[in-house]
């Protein structure tokens, strides 16, 4: 029986034997005065307002109405009647759009005016797509640092990293990427602020493990007939590696067998199509994504 280590991608050992895997805002109210100072007119005559608050109109004039429409035709939505003060009328606004309205005895006096209600203000989503949460690098760790971010109603118009606390750097324009370099081993915890037009942010977080590679070491070769060959190999949890058969040591055919991220240490592999001829098996830790 022959033991032996080997270079392979990051780390590798090998041996040889004989043998054969929205927010929610609180609703508002807007107050509208009609025929104010015995005026033909509604004050303010353009009110902008958020889906869910209430207007209420107010009478400080007699033989007025609040009726929706325009150009003096009725869409149905609200008619407060023609009134007299003192008087009021409320109505609600639960969607975003655009709603003038009028006074169904004065309106080719002019008497006429506006409902805007705003798209409801939501915050951006931002996403970390590089690393994925909880990865495991081996030291020294370097990757891209990347997130994908967008927002329904407005602009995305910057997306901030960091490591903890301190920021890595402000990116204003897609791809959303820092460069993340040379981390040793320990757990680190990153962030990605998003910021709109608006003012509002998301923050979406990942946690990694960098760890220091355990030097990859095979022991315990067992051939269990009739087509079992079965050894164990040192290995980091979370970490990635592959495993690889060859009939000749000295070429460069080598087989892979299987790939897996180790769970703990040793790992146990089991090569369930093995033969009674000679055979060279070797086990690599594969780069860090």
């Amino acid at each position: 029986m022959i033991f032996s280590t080997k270079n392979f991608g990051a780390a590798a050992a090998a041996f040889s034997l004989g043998l054969a895997s929205p927010p929610s805002g609180s609703a508002a109210t807007t107050n509208v005065l009609v025929g104010a100072g015995g005026s033909l007119t509604f004050s303010p005559a353009v009110v902008g307002i958020n889906p869910g608050d209430q207007i209420i109109w107010t009478w400080q004039g007699n033989f007025h109405s609040t009726t929706s429409g325009s150009s003096g035709t009725p869409d149905g939505l609200w008619d407060s009647g023609v009134n007299n003060q003192p008087h009021s009328f409320t109505n609600s606004f639960p969607s975003a759009g655009s709603f003038p309205f009028y006074c169904s005895i004065h309106y080719s006096e002019g008497m006429t005016g506006t409902v805007n209600v705003a798209p409801p203000t939501l915050p951006p989503t931002v996403s970390i797509t590089n690393p994925t949460n909880n990865t495991t690098f081996s030291a020294p760790a370097s990757f891209p640092l990347t997130a994908t971010a967008s927002d329904m109603g407005g602009t995305v118009t910057n997306v901030e990293f960091f490591q903890g606390t301190t920021s890595l750097g402000d990116v204003t324009t897609s791809p959303y990427s820092v460069p993340v370099n040379n981390l040793t081993a320990a757990d680190y915890s990153f962030s990605a602020v998003a910021a709109n037009d608006s003012g509002m942010t998301a923050t979406d977080s990942v946690a990694i493990h960098v760890v220091a590679a355990a030097p990859v070491v095979l022991s315990s070769p067992r051939f269990l007939p009739p087509a079992h060959f079965q050894f164990n190999y040192t290995a980091n949890a979370g970490l990635n590696y592959i495993v690889q058969r060859s009939d000749d040591l000295s070429g460069s055919n080598w087989t892979t067998l299987g790939t897996n991220q180790a769970g703990g240490s040793p790992v146990t592999f089991d090569d369930t199509n093995a033969t009674g001829n000679p055979a060279f098996y070797r086990v690599g830790r594969l780069p860090n994504p």
